[in-house]
């Protein structure tokens, strides 16, 4: 077993070499190899791709679901994936926002919210639901907190799986397709929250928090304050500032920048 690092604000908050990521499905397809990505603290990156790049199966990896193929992955110097009870509070310090929220349709949206706050700090439902009320507000979620997840549009879905991922308060924060199926309002509303937290936001105590999303867009993230990479054939480029993506000859990037609008579900509600 590797011993944790000490900590040290020097260290990359995901630091890969040669890494290859299989699939969650089958582990012995290969979604992408020879991965050499430094991500430092309060860096925001896009990683974007086509469908069915394994944009998804890498976030999955990088957030410590499962084990790389190859290569070495460590996370603020720690080797990934982390397992081990004795390192909860490394393995805490990263967020995770599935596509779609993922969020448990038996319980409340706020119940699905305080869900980690119980889980890890023993606390009573009320009691746990009192300290996401802020939370809640941020995310524009507090009238529907009593609301389960089947009443409300998956927009709202959404938002409710990225204020879990923010109770326990995480030093970085990766985020599956968080645009997908939005239309403009609620894509604004994504891309300048997000833009606040990676600045600092008085919810995670004005400290800028560290983003990975992944995207099948590059469009709306345009910006001089994100770093992008994109997923193509099985390879991981590394594209820099967004002058550096508009310059990028790759056929893969100049067609998620050029692509039609996506269709919306107008089914889906608020």
């Amino acid at each position: 077993m590797n011993e944790p690092n000490p900590t040290n604000s020097n260290l990359p908050a995901i630091d890969m070499v040669g890494v290859a990521a299989g699939a969650m499905r089958n582990f012995s397809f290969t979604v992408v190899s020879d991965v050499n990505w430094t991500v430092r603290s309060g860096e925001f990156w896009v990683l974007a791709g086509p469908q069915r790049s394994g944009k998804t199966d890498f976030l999955m990896m990088t957030g410590g679901l499962m084990a790389p193929k190859r290569g070495s992955y460590r996370f603020f110097g720690n080797e990934m994936p982390i397992f081990d009870d004795s390192r909860l509070a490394e393995r805490l310090k990263l967020g995770f926002v599935f596509d779609g929220g993922q969020l448990f349709n038996q319980m409340t949206i706020a119940e699905n919210v305080s869900l980690p706050l119980r889980y890890h700090s023993n606390l009573s439902r009320e009691k746990a639901q009192e300290q996401i009320q802020a939370l809640l507000e941020a995310v524009e979620l507090a009238p529907l907190a009593h609301n389960t997840p089947a009443t409300v549009g998956r927009s709202f879905q959404k938002r409710a799986g990225l204020a879990r991922a923010l109770t326990l308060q995480p030093e970085v924060l990766l985020l599956d397709n968080p645009l997908s199926g939005l239309d403009a309002r609620h894509t604004l509303w994504w891309v300048g929250f997000l833009r606040q937290l990676s600045r600092g936001h008085e919810l995670l105590g004005g400290k800028p928090l560290t983003i990975a999303a992944t995207a099948d867009d590059l469009r709306p993230w345009r910006g001089s304050q994100r770093r992008f990479a994109c997923l193509s054939n099985e390879r991981f480029l590394v594209l820099g500032n967004w002058s550096e993506v508009e310059r990028c000859p790759e056929p893969a990037v100049q067609d998620l920048l050029h692509q039609p609008p996506p269709v919306i579900d107008r089914q889906e509600g608020i």
